[in-house]
């Protein structure tokens, strides 16, 4: 335990840590995936996959490792019993901070399947962290925007159909997707440019959480909603590196994906204004367990809708 040192050096020592971890495993990586692509052989490449998924899963567990080394934090965690391993799980979470992915990794490492990101195309292209992420399957997705699909209506879901192949690999080794509801993390200037009707809340985009659902084809059986909290108030990246967030709350709750939430949500309106409904009353007891878990009063107004939207105990 280093936490006799001042903040700011636990905080180097915290970043260099991960940075090694990162650089280690990423060399393990590369070699694996290399093997994996040159020899097209399905029951080689599932071989391969389970390789990488352990590999991935040390790396947080080593991060996690770290973590408590330099820094002494008070966990607060509720709701892990019902979880399994070998399931698909769907992962939703409010988002506050870069310190929420490194949260939910820590929270559901050795409990779920390794979690995984769906990320935009583009990020391929980032040194190290692109190959890496290409090597893990995590699906990359490509999203045609309105104005677009006006100019090329040829093109018309042709994006949910790249992204479900990318998923396709996913039929055969348990996986769980995480996506995050708002979109963006949570600041206070973007509540207020929103005009959010939720307390500690940015209004939740519907279409995301419904894309990834489609993408999936029906793999998907449960939804795992994790509210975070962060009493204290510290909760950016840099301010967990160097140990000022000293506790965190996590509360985790696991619904069935029942079939009335699997449909079309960009062309059967009915369907979308269902869905969007589930997400609005999801959110709503969300932001309600914030202001229990915070301490907070402010009442969330009824009406409170989400946009409609075509996109996408620790020791």
């Amino acid at each position: 335990m280093l936490s006799f040192l001042p903040s700011t050096v636990r905080g180097c020592i915290h970043v260099i840590l991960i940075t090694l971890n990162t650089l280690v495993v990423f060399s393990l990586i590369v070699p694996v995936a290399i093997l994996r692509l040159i020899i097209p052989l399905e029951s080689w490449s599932t071989f391969c996959a389970t390789i990488l998924k352990g590999i991935a899963s040390a790396w947080v567990a080593v991060n996690a490792f770290n973590s408590r080394l330099v820094n002494k934090v008070d966990w607060d965690i509720q709701g892990l019993d019902s979880l399994q391993g070998k399931s698909w799980y769907l992962v939703v979470s409010n988002h506050q901070s870069w310190t929420d992915i490194l949260v939910l990794q820590t929270v559901f490492s050795g409990r779920i399947p390794f979690l995984k990101f769906f990320l935009k195309k583009e990020l391929i292209w980032v040194p190290i962290m692109g190959i890496a992420w290409w090597a893990l399957d995590y699906p990359f997705m490509k999203r045609y925007s309105k104005e677009f699909l006006e100019k090329n209506p040829h093109m018309e879901g042709k994006d949910l159909e790249t992204t479900k192949k990318a998923c396709e690999k996913f039929k055969k080794i348990p996986v769980s997707i995480v996506n995050y509801l708002e979109g963006t993390r949570f600041t206070k200037e973007k509540h207020d440019r929103q005009k959010s009707p939720f307390t500690h809340l940015l209004k939740p985009k519907a279409g995301g959480i419904a894309f990834v659902m489609a993408a999936m084809g029906g793999q998907l059986k449960s939804l795992v909603d994790v509210t975070i909290a962060y009493p204290n108030g510290d909760k950016s990246f840099w301010d967990f590196m160097c140990g000022r967030v000293t506790k965190i709350v996590v509360r985790v709750d696991t619904l069935p994906i029942a079939r009335e939430l699997q449909g079309d949500y960009f062309k059967d309106e009915v369907f979308r204004a269902r869905f969007q409904e589930w997400v609005n009353q999801l959110w709503l007891k969300k932001d309600q367990l914030l202001k229990d878990l915070l301490g907070t009063e402010e009442h969330t107004p009824e009406n409170a809708h989400p946009p409609e939207d075509r996109s996408a105990a620790i020791g």
